[in-house]
């Protein structure tokens, strides 16, 4: 896994500062032994949307998002404890962040109606007529 580093760059014209991250070291939960309860190996991260220097539009997409680790005040809130280690959990959170922030970035494209082509169309047509025509063989033969 490579370390991202500050800047962290979403794209070309977007990157996060380290000032606007929060990391802190907590203990993480779960199964670990004795070294669960001595070592502070969790990762959790804050990042306040609202303060940050994203552009305006991509800060009202992150809030618009019905996701629970963004709180109803704009802080993106990412806990960490995969990994053992709290250099792979630091890593860990900071691409998760970029990945939510990359999502919110990403724009549609958007789509273009279409038109079926005509052989499309005529091939659409003759499979129907085909079965419609091997249904009404099924029929019971009516003897006038």
């Amino acid at each position: 896994m490579i370390a991202p580093e500050f800047p962290i760059v979403i794209n070309p014209h977007i990157r996060i500062e380290q000032q606007e991250v929060e990391l802190s070291a907590i203990r993480a939960q779960g199964a670990g032994g004795q070294n669960v309860n001595k070592v502070s190996s969790a990762i959790h991260l804050r990042f306040d949307i609202t303060g940050s220097a994203l552009p305006e539009a991509i800060k009202q997409k992150l809030m618009s998002l019905n996701d629970q680790r963004i709180t109803s005040d704009g802080v993106i809130i990412i806990k960490a404890q995969q990994f053992r280690t709290q250099e792979k959990n630091r890593v860990d959170a900071l691409a998760r962040l970029a990945d939510l922030i990359r999502g919110a970035a990403h724009e549609e494209k958007p789509r273009r109606p279409t038109k079926p082509s005509k052989t499309a169309r005529m091939k659409r047509v003759d499979s129907k007529v085909k079965k419609g025509q091997t249904k009404s063989l099924r029929q019971k033969v009516r003897l006038d």
